[in-house]
């Protein structure tokens, strides 16, 4: 048998055979939240913590769309198990797609997040009154230049009669950009203005109308010098959820001469005689009042005028959910 010495053990073995350094592969844990979009307002501070692991300590590296950031505008903070990107005042020009990368040797890991920087829109544009009769005027307008970097919400529409020039809310929430206006008064004179709405709120300033709405006092005759038209829907029916058990109502405009003939419908069936519906004409400005709607009122429901020049016809989805717990 042969005997080795230590000192020729470790000639023939040297100590790096038997050392092996541990390896684990860098992985990002991105959190819940920031796999969809990050919305933040303009104004607030941006804190992102994001952990990983790796061994060794993995090299971090941020970008933003795929260039580096502002170190002057935008931190980063590196520990053995997270990154924290922070911006202490987010502006709109912080909105972007920031890509973090985690790397070992060879082995890298990446995230995007995407960061969307918002504040209020700005006014709706070219307000105009488009229509008068009877009593009502046709309103509409543009969206604003600047929608605040969120989407357009609704609108919200205001009157004020030209004498007082008090201002007086008649749509919240609206989301076509028109509406009609009804239960004018005759021998006034009306102005208009809207105000845009994202997820921050109202815009700061309304757009105002540049025309007024003269309801003049000859307004029945006005009636016997319109030239004869098929019917046209001047404000369409929108899509709508409600809660089962609360009256709801759709709305819709229609102007056309002679008078058209008014039909609504639930699944193309007529509702004529439901007392569960009741329809109501205002000269020109249609509603269709639905008592206690149940789920299974839920339908495409749509509104037919029909005169003898011709008809037109419009539709919408009513979604009729369960009693609020």
């Amino acid at each position: 048998m042969i005997s080795l010495s230590s000192s020729m053990f470790f000639e023939f073995f040297p100590p790096r055979t038997f050392f092996c350094l541990h390896i684990e592969q860098p992985r990002i844990r991105l959190p819940r939240h920031l796999r969809q979009t990050y919305i933040k307002k303009v104004g607030e501070q941006i804190n992102l913590v994001i952990p990983f692991q790796g061994k060794p300590r993995p090299k971090v590296s941020w970008s933003k769309d795929g260039h580096p950031l502002d170190p002057k505008e935008i931190h980063i903070h590196d520990s053995d198990f997270d990154t924290i990107l922070f911006i202490r005042k987010a502006e709109r020009h912080h909105s972007g797609i920031y890509t973090l990368s985690v790397q070992i040797e060879n082995m890298e890991d990446k995230a995007d997040i995407k960061i969307r920087v918002v504040e209020k829109p700005g006014p709706a544009h070219n307000v105009l009154v488009k229509e008068v009769w009877g009593f009502n005027a046709l309103v509409e307008w543009e969206p604003p230049k600047d929608d605040g970097n969120s989407e357009i919400t609704g609108y919200s529409i205001q009157k004020a009669d030209k004498k007082t020039m008090e201002w007086f809310t008649v749509y919240e929430h609206s989301r076509p950009t028109r509406c009609t206006v009804s239960d004018l008064i005759m021998g006034n004179e009306y102005y208009f203005r809207v105000y845009s709405e994202n997820i921050c709120g109202l815009s700061e300033q309304p757009g105002v109308s540049k025309n007024t709405a003269n309801i003049q006092k000859t307004v029945y005759k006005s009636w016997e010098h319109d030239f004869s038209m098929a019917p046209i829907f001047l404000t369409p029916l929108v899509d709508r959820t409600v809660v089962a058990g609360y009256t709801t109502a759709l709305n819709c405009a229609v102007r056309g001469h002679p008078k058209p003939k008014i039909i609504w419908m639930k699944n193309k069936v007529d509702l004529s005689g439901d007392p569960k519906f009741l329809q109501k004409n205002n000269q020109g400005v249609l509603t269709l009042n639905i008592r206690k709607p149940s789920p299974f009122d839920s339908a495409t429901y749509s509104c037919k005028a029909i005169n003898e020049l011709g008809e037109a016809i419009i539709e919408c989805r009513l979604e009729v959910k369960g009693d609020l717990e």
